[in-house]
């Protein structure tokens, strides 16, 4: 069973990251092909952020279906910490400043969100 929970944890950080990897894609199209001022970067990289983490672990924890909140929080808090290690690796100026703790709250706060969404989906089914 503890095998099956790190595995079904896994898929729910794999399936976060690729879904923020093809809204990322739609974004950069949609900002090459039209007049979207570059302003609109910031928050809609952080709704991106929420809406992967939340679509991660809402249908990983409709599998697990038990501990929601902790198994959510777990799943966001793993993603951000694989993205700001990744960014660190890329961008030598990477720094922890406000807006990556806004970053890191709102990653564990919607793999929670998304955590007791999967376990009720699942459970009202």
């Amino acid at each position: 069973m503890g095998d099956n929970i790190f595995i079904n944890l896994a898929k729910g950080i794999g399936i976060s990251l690729v879904a923020t990897l093809v809204l990322l894609i739609v974004f950069a199209l949609i900002l090459t092909y039209t007049n979207i001022s570059e302003t609109v970067i910031s928050p809609v990289i952080m709704v991106i952020t929420a809406i992967s983490i939340l679509i991660g672990s809402s249908i990983v924890n409709m599998k697990i279906k038990r501990n929601g909140l902790v198994n959510g929080g777990i799943i966001g808090g793993i993603y951000i910490l694989t993205i700001y290690l990744i960014s660190s690796i890329l961008n030598w100026k990477f720094s922890l400043n406000l807006q990556s703790i806004i970053m890191i709250i709102l990653a564990i706060s919607f793999g929670i969100l998304g955590g007791i969404i999967g376990v009720n989906q699942r459970a009202s089914q």
